[in-house]
Parts: structure tokens; C-alpha cells; sequence
């Protein structure tokens, strides 16, 4: 009977807990349909990147790469090798802020 009241008598706070309610109830949503099972497209989609991820770390790289693949990828890190100077072109590089 007192929340009724408050309820009754702001109209702000009565604003506020609906947003509020809304939102939990959206995120209600998203939670369940996570726990449901996924369609067939969307498993077969997850179901070949899990393979080529599986394979690709067998082979240590790209999967089904032939020779001409990995000529063109020397070829390329020289050339920028030459543009932009040493280092090592293959890593993510590492920032020191002073």
C-alpha cells in the first residue's frame, strides 16, 4: 500500500522504475534466448569456424595455403620491410609511453 502511494504521488519515480523495468526485462531476453538452441544456419556457421580453428592450429597457419601463398606473403612483408624499416612485421608492436 505504500509503494502505491510513492508510486501515486511521483511521477518522476514512477518514470524511473519503468525505464528500469524495461531495461531488465530486454536483458531478460538476450539471456534466454542465449540457453535456447541455436538454429541450423547459425550452428553450422559456428560449427566450420570451430573446424578451421581446429585445423589452422594443426597446420600453424592459414589452412589449405600453398606454396604461392606463402611467396606472395614474403614478398609483401619485404616490400613494407623496405618502406617502413626494421622490426619485426609479423607481431603486434609494443608502445613505451615516457
Amino acid at each position: 500500500m505504500i509503494l502505491h502511494q510513492i508510486l501515486r504521488l511521483s511521477s518522476i519515480f514512477r518514470t524511473a522504475v519503468s525505464i528500469h523495468l524495461r531495461r531488465n526485462i530486454g536483458l531478460s531476453a538476450i539471456v534466454f534466448n542465449k540457453t535456447k538452441e541455436l538454429d541450423p544456419v547459425q550452428k553450422l556457421f559456428l560449427d566450420k569456424i570451430r573446424e578451421y580453428n581446429t585445423k589452422s592450429k594443426q597446420a600453424g597457419g592459414p589452412v589449405d595455403a600453398g606454396p604461392e601463398f606463402q611467396k606472395d606473403m614474403n614478398e609483401s612483408l619485404a616490400r613494407l620491410q623496405r618502406a617502413y624499416g626494421e622490426g619485426d612485421l609479423t607481431k603486434f608492436p609494443e608502445f613505451k609511453f615516457e
